[in-house]
């Protein structure tokens, strides 16, 4: 018998200096006292051998010996498995250390008390849903033991009676209906047997609010009268209506949209790159993940995005995410020493997260799987909204809304999944099973509050976005195939596996074998109910034929895929879970019983009268207190907090992300992705949402979002209305009359205006429980939603670069003119209302459709027509806002003159529909006729002037500020979230850059030669280039695409293969390794994979040898830069060469970042000396870190390569210039001999001008940033 034995580690200190002071300043504010507070990173490892080399284990980890003893410690709770867990150990099982069997980290806090830890409140130490408190190492010692499988339960109905149902349900949290009680009943009394506790989970989960959408497929009863259609026939019929371009709808993951011919970057069998014809279609889903997000905010709203990716990855025979959104709602934020006067006092239950915790921790969360997983997040909205308690009750979002989605491609042949037969393999692809996630579908389909406290603890989810990668990887390779072995796929979501192999054997009309004892388990502890129904993230199901299965196996052995063929499909129409081990069935029912036909579920309303409220006089309220205060408001004010932390440019496949101009503006009105890297064809995605107009009139909150979305999308030339495609996602607190009432209404609008625009709705999802209950003392409280219909559309566009922005042009003399369909200026459900606390009795809304249309298709034709130079739409804030963020996306002011107005806080806070447009004088008469004739209102109402935005009314100057201090109002809430999240002194940096006058954001002083792109790939020389990826990593594409454009043959190089020996690095003229998350920078970034080249000494001996050989070249880029950095001690003239540590704001930053080329002897970087470009930086580890005098050492011989750089083109150390912190502005470095570059930033994301959120208007089709490729080609030429 092989004996185990544990080892504690000490590692680096768990956080910076910023961070660990925001955890101070949080226990002295709620413990009373300050101290000195000290945390280090603990290693837990168990390994299979007594003979272990421990000095080996603490070189891997970069640990010593744990000498301290620490207060307490954090760690995950005892029965899960961290994220960090599970990529360590495969770090251990590729550099060969095949004795460690487990790894966990913990963090160890020293506190200078002598007050008994039990008396203290330690809650800012941890997450309570995911992690513990462990006072000592005995304590945590138990996170590796190995307990014995839990039994499966029978549920004892037939000797009990249905009574034992009733308790199963409430003590499981089943949440089934009496009616679901009674059904089951009688199921089991006809099999004369008990359930056991894995069908009756299934059955619930299968048959939750959640999966089933019962309310959407209810009979409605109004006043009496019967309906002839249910909400989900309503929603179709637009689809029915215009099915123009529509593949997909409601049949599966995800809808499929019409998209064109054009050149697909294709991997072929021998690994190389190459681009061929193809019919690429796009995919469009968008999901919400509210409950989690509400008890634990960062892996909710992270499993969230995930879990609505894999519903893209598993479309038809499988697709590929290409961008995606992120949206929250939440009550008022109350930010400390930012209280505003429209926000009371807090009340809320304490087992859910406040809305401060979520818009802090919910919204990393989000970003972090994206930008791991390597999906550009391009889009996203954010919505503040409560009301005051009113007999315990209130309107808001305390559980808050987190909506995931995007938009993806599918090739044409890859639209529809197969007919599979019997026999087939099932395979579950993706991580092992964990006792996370159990029952979140019953879970999410109650009001927060009614199910018990344990529950929410065990619905909780965990994410791993480098294992989803891995996935997706898989799903790339066979989707690329001209017949692709995956024929049927579905993602594991709500139910786990429960779920998804059921489902994959209904929709093939066949039934399924499952082994349960072949299904992938990582906690030997867990029933059978517990393996079969639990949520672990990121698996997928899968049927392939079995003469493809030892090809098959050999995909997911490259990319390391774990996967297990855990039974076949058979003939008879039932789910039979076998379990050898105690030779039962877990499960033995028919689909028959599970996807039965339940009694249909009946809804009947009253129709209410609406609320006459007491108007308060607008023309009265103080003008400037209003703009500021509207500007300040969360819907209203800057997003930049939730943006930067997200990657978008990842795939090189974003031609519009939110940030526009120079100075890098969150105000774009949509985002754009780009169907290849030699096309400027593509999709336009816009969203619209207004719940707050739905506490009075719900039909006009839903027309009014789908109008908002269409104007969002205006400044985009699409092909027609109908072409637009849209996902419908419904968030109410169904259950009251008026609830019910409500979600009907707004459905019924939503399809008939969609009907009448011939826009079509052929995705949606519907979250019916947006209420929270919980009991104080005595007294119950219950805040629940308003209707809240979120419209996201899409359509498709064929030239990107045919549209404008909010940025305004400051060089041609102009006019802004207000458009809009009439003279209506409604206030009620206004940020105006909201901020100045006053209320009013009509909303906003499209009185008249086909006027709507029309205002749409003129504003299409003239951009088209390159009549504006800029717009944005009227929408939260009114047209005060729209004008004040047209002028920061320039630093200037505007006149604005609202002559023969009555009421101009009506005109400038109403959001009724419509645009500020930015016209050249000269077309003035010209636009102005066009619209008349229409009888669509249009008013001249500004110019723009030097600093000040200033407002004349009949011929009164009633306002005039700088836009300098309107915009710091603007910025207020990001500035705050960023100090109590981020480094503070970062957050003031980028706030500071205001009051610079000399900042003039991003520049170029370069243009690029393009025909060097033909004449080079004119050559016959096809030079070999490696393009290297190690698990994890997601930046080969665009890599790839660059150098198979300047004329080399690229090469997918995985890490597995050298390690396999299949491929030899001997092979190739050049090496590019690539960004992403190499095991996802668990052990610092770049750590993992090269300790896998260090360790491996073949692997060793052939990067050694590559790098000494002066015929080739090395780029690496981001996590390649921080990789190769790792490696200079086998690296030739590299002994100064910097490490990477985490960025200085302590966050993950993406920007368009202005850097500086140096001359070196840089073979990439030749004849680009001096170049000030921008380029896109996208890490959380950039800073460059540099040992004793490596720095100047460093200068001195000239290896500094690029440099951010200011306005003057010198080195700065200011954030947000400088995204890292690095010094001197350092961000890419060479050897002394110039064959080997490394940069933190990614000129492979942006070599066409089209993929840049702000370019020079004198590029042609390629960037400067090209030239990197065309060098690389010279040199190789050369060689």
């Amino acid at each position: 018998m092989s004996k185990t034995k544990n080892f504690i580690f000490q590692g680096k200190e768990s956080f910076s200096s910023s961070k660990l002071d925001q955890i101070k300043n949080k226990f002295f504010k709620i413990n009373k006292f300050n101290t000195n507070i000290r945390s280090n990173e603990i290693y837990l490892v168990q390994c299979n051998s007594e003979k272990t080399n421990v000095d080996e284990l603490k070189d891997v980890l970069s640990a010593k010996e744990n000498d301290i003893n620490f207060t307490f410690y954090v760690g995950p709770r005892l029965g899960t498995i961290s994220p960090w867990s599970s990529k360590t150990e495969d770090i251990f099982k590729n550099v060969g250390f095949n004795v460690v069997s487990r790894v966990e980290r913990l963090y160890g806090f020293l506190i200078e008390t002598e007050t008994d830890i039990s008396n203290l409140d330690l809650s800012m130490f941890y997450d309570r849903m995911t992690q513990s408190i462990y006072i000592n190492q005995e304590d945590f010692k138990d996170l590796f033991k190995l307990d014995n499988p839990s039994s499966l339960n029978h549920i004892k109905m037939i000797e009990k009676g249905k009574s034992e149902l009733e308790q199963a349900n409430e003590s499981f949290g089943f949440a089934m209906s009496n009616q679901e009680i009674n059904y089951l009943y009688d199921f089991y009394l006809n099999e004369n047997r008990n359930p056991t506790d894995a069908e009756l989970m299934m059955f619930a989960q299968a048959n939750s609010e959640h999966c089933r959408h019962k309310i959407f497929n209810a009979k409605w009863n109004i006043d009496g009268e019967q309906k002839n259609d249910t909400l989900f026939d309503l929603i179709k019929e637009t689809s029915k209506s215009s099915p123009d371009g529509i593949i997909s709808a409601y049949k599966d993951n995800a809808a499929i949209i019409k998209g064109s011919n054009v050149e697909r970057l294709n991997l072929n069998e021998s690994k190389k790159y190459e681009f061929i014809k193809d019919e690429l279609n796009s995919t469009i889903k968008v999901e919400t993940h509210n409950h989690p997000t509400a008890i634990s905010p960062y892996p909710g709203a992270s499993t969230g995005s995930g879990g609505e990716i894999r519903d893209e990855g598993a479309t038809g025979r499988g697709a590929k995410p290409k961008i995606g959104l992120v949206g929250f709602n939440v009550s008022n934020l109350r930010i400390p020493q930012l209280l505003r006067s429209w926000e009371k006092d807090e009340n809320k239950p304490t087992r859910i997260a406040s809305p401060l915790e979520i818009m802090i921790e919910a919204p990393i969360g989000a970003a972090a799987f994206n930008n791991e997983f390597g999906r550009p997040a391009t889009l996203g909205y954010f919505r503040c909204f409560e009301t005051d308690f009113k007999n315990n009750k209130a309107l808001g979002y305390h559980k808050p809304i987190m909506l995931a989605g995007g938009i993806g491609e599918i090739r044409d042949n890859n639209n529809f999944k197969l007919q599979i037969e019997e026999e087939y393999l099932v395979i579950v692809l993706g991580g092992p099973a964990m006792l996370i996630g159990l029952g979140g579908g019953a879970a999410s389909s109650v009001s927060s509050g009614d199910s018990d406290e344990d529950l929410d603890f065990a619905s909780v989810q965990r994410d791993n976005a480098e294992m989803e990668r891995r996935c997706q990887e898989v799903i790339n390779i066979c989707s690329s195939q001209d017949d692709s072995f995956i024929e049927f796929i579905h993602d594991v979501g709500a139910g786990g596996l429960s779920n998804a192999i059921p489902e994959l054997a209904k929709d093939s009309n066949l039934g399924v074998y499952i082994d349960l004892s072949k299904i992938p388990n990582s906690d030997k502890s867990m029933s059978p109910m517990e393996v079969w129904s639990n949520e672990s993230q990121e698996r997928y199901v899968l049927a392939i034929n079995k003469k493809n299965k030892e090809s098959f196996e050999r995909i997911c052995k490259r990319e390391r895929c774990e996967y297990a063929i855990v039974g076949y499909t058979t003939k008879e129409m039932s789910v039979k879970l076998h379990d050898p081990v105690n030779n039962n069935y877990p499960v033995d029912v028919p689909l028959s019983m599970l996807f039965g036909e339940l009694p249909i579920t009946e809804i009947k309303v009253i129709k209410e009268d609406i609320e006459l409220v007491n108007e308060k006089r607008s023309e009265k309220i103080d003008l400037e207190n209003s703009i500021k205060k509207v500007l300040q408001h969360p819907t209203v004010a800057s997003k930049s907090f939730l943006i930067t932390i997200g990657d978008r440019t990842v795939g090189g496949m974003v031609a519009r992300d939110q940030f526009v101009g120079p100075y890098q503006v969150p105000v774009s009105d949509n985002s754009m992705s780009l169907r290849s890297y030699t096309s400027n064809k593509g999709e336009v995605i816009a969203i619209g949402e207004k719940p707050t107009l739905a506490l009075l009139n719900p039909a006009a909150s839903m027309r009014m979002a789908l109008g908002e979305a269409l104007t969002n999308m205006s400044g985009c030339v699409i092909t027609g209305l109908e072409n637009i495609q849209v996902s419908a996602n419904w968030m109410a607190a169904c259950g009251e009359n008026s609830d019910n009432l409500a979600l009907r209404s707004g459905v019924e609008a939503l399809s008939k205006i969609a009907v009448d625009l011939k826009v079509s709705i052929p995705v949606g999802k519907d979250s019916l429980s947006m209420r929270t209950k919980w009991t104080e003392g005595d007294n119950n409280y219950e805040v629940s939603s308003p209707l809240s219909g979120v419209i996201t559309a899409m359509a498709p566009v064929d030239d990107v670069l045919n549209s404008v922005t909010p940025e305004l042009d400051i060089e041609k003399e102009t006019f802004i003119v207000l458009v809009k369909l009439d003279e209506n200026n409604r206030l009620a459900g206004s940020i105006f209302s909201e901020v100045t606390e006053s209320k009013y009795q009509n909303t906003p809304d499209i009185d008249d459709t086909c006027k709507f249309e029309k205002m749409f298709s003129t504003m299409q034709m003239l951009v088209k027509n390159k009549k504006i130079l800029s717009m944005h739409d009227i929408s939260d804030g009114g047209l005060v806002t729209t004008l004040l963020e047209m002028c920061f996306t320039k630093k200037v002011g505007m006149r604005v003159n609202l002559k023969e107005i009555q009421n101009i806080n009506d005109m400038l806070f109403s959001e009724e529909l419509g645009y500020a447009i930015q016209i050249e004088k000269i077309y003035l008469d010209e636009i102005i006729k066009t619209f008349e004739k229409n009888n669509i209102f249009i008013k001249n109402i500004a110019e723009i002037q030097d600093k000040n935005f200033s407002i004349i009314h009949n011929e009164n100057e009633v306002f005039n500020e700088s836009v300098i201090k309107l915009e710091k109002y603007w910025r207020e809430t990001s500035h705050a979230i960023q100090s109590i999240r981020d480094n503070k002194l970062i957050a003031d940096s980028e706030l500071s850059l205001l009051d610079n006058d000399s900042f003039d954001g991003l520049r170029t002083n370069t243009s690029f030669n393009q025909t060097l792109i033909d004449s080079f790939n004119i050559k016959k020389t096809r030079p070999k280039v490696a393009v290297l990826r190690e698990q994890g990593v997601n930046g080969q594409n665009e890599m790839a695409a660059a150098f198979t454009l300047a004329g080399f043959d690229a090469i997918d190089v995985h890490m597995q293969d050298l390690l396999d020996k299949s491929i030899n690095l001997k092979q190739f003229e050049g090496m590019a390794v690539c960004g992403g998350f190499s095991y996802g920078d668990v052990l610092g970034a770049g750590g993992g994979w090269s300790k896998t080249i260090l360790y491996n000494n073949i692997v060793k001996d052939q990067f050694q040898e590559f790098f000494h050989n002066d015929k080739v070249f090395t780029l690496g880029v981001c996590n390649g830069c921080q990789m190769l950095s790792n490696l200079k001690e086998i690296i030739p003239g590299a002994n100064f060469w910097p490490s990477f540590k985490r960025n200085l704001s302590d966050q993950f930053e993406a920007r368009l970042a202005q850097v500086k080329i140096k001359k070196t002897k840089s073979v990439l970087l030749d004849d680009m000396e001096n170049w000030m470009v921008p380029v896109a930086s996208a890490h959380g580890e950039g800073r460059a870190h540099f040992k004793n005098n490596d720095l100047i050492e460093l200068e001195k011989s000239n290896q500094v390569a690029m440099q951010f750089v200011d306005s003057f083109e010198r080195p700065t150390m200011k954030y947000p210039i400088n995204p890292n912190g690095s010094p001197n502005g350092i961000t890419g470095v060479t050897s002394s001999n110039g064959r080997i570059t490394i940069m933190m930033p990614h000129p492979e994301r942006v070599f066409r001008k089209v993929q840049m959120s702000w370019h020079s208007t004198k590029w042609g089709e390629y960037s400067p940033w090209m030239q990197i490729f065309v060098n690389a080609k010279r040199f190789s030429d050369s060689s």
